[in-house]
């Protein structure tokens, strides 16, 4: 029952963001909204589940810590901004008579389940019995914390970056740009790799290592990464770049 309530109100916080998002003429809300749902999952299993003994408490607050620190840093980049690209793209392309429809359901629901999966290390380890912390536990501690690290930083970076008006054009390659193309995106997957090592740190729930499978294999192969280096595709300048930096994984830069 538990598991049920949480998706129904994280359906209902996503039907929430999709009514704003279209009186504001504007789908790139989803995107800032994409954080905070996890907050809004990992709270309420939480709340649902009171349990006991630090691991899930420790989780819960992490995702927190992630999934606010996301939203604060879409909202200050998109809010204000025309509707992004791929969305206006969408509204452009598809059929007008059933866009609202389309759209809640290939990219609102899409997101829902997405992050419902995602988050189930945490959901289930606040619905279910709980474990001690473990050597186990400390080291999924500090897997989250240099992805979330790599995840900040980069950002951080590209933001500084951008806001020079020197740099108007060019591509970032410095700092962490230097050793991966997708620095931010590396540090979110990479972050969730410790949350499920924390959940399933006592043996128990293996089958959790789907949530950082399939937050990694989307940023690799579905959103992110492909989007990004489909849009940059044919300058020289990214040709250049892609040919001596990593794509994922950091790596010492080719010669």
């Amino acid at each position: 029952m538990g598991y049920l309530i949480v998706f129904l109100i994280s359906l209902a916080f996503f039907v929430l963001t999709f009514a704003i998002a279209q009186s504001q003429k504007n789908n790139g809300l989803v995107d800032i909204a994409w954080g905070l749902a996890f907050v809004v999952s990992a709270a309420v299993s939480y709340l649902l589940g009171q349990p006991q003994g630090p691991v899930p408490l420790v989780i819960t607050v992490l995702i927190a810590v992630w999934g606010l620190r996301l939203t604060w840093h879409l909202a200050r980049r998109n809010i204000g901004k025309p509707e992004d690209f791929r969305y206006a793209k969408m509204r452009r392309d598809w059929n007008p008579a059933t866009f609202y429809l389309r759209m809640f359901i290939q990219i609102y629901l899409l997101q829902l389940l997405l992050s419902y999966a995602i988050n189930l290390p945490s959901i289930v380890r606040n619905l279910q019995d709980q474990a001690d912390w473990n050597l186990l536990t400390t080291a999924g501690l500090i897997v989250w914390l240099a992805g979330f690290l790599f995840e900040v930083i980069g950002d951080r970076q590209l933001r500084h970056f951008k806001a020079d008006p020197a740099n108007r054009g060019q591509l970032i390659s410095g700092g962490l740009w230097r050793y991966s193309r997708h620095p931010n995106y590396f540090g979110e997957a990479t972050l969730w790799w410790g949350i499920c090592i924390m959940a399933v740190s006592d043996g128990r729930y293996l089958w959790l290592i789907l949530s950082p499978l399939l937050i990694t294999g989307f940023l690799l192969f579905v959103s992110g990464v492909p989007m990004l280096e489909k849009k940059y595709a044919g300058r020289p300048d990214w040709e250049a770049y892609k040919a001596r930096t990593s794509k994922f994984f950091p790596l010492p830069p080719k010669k």
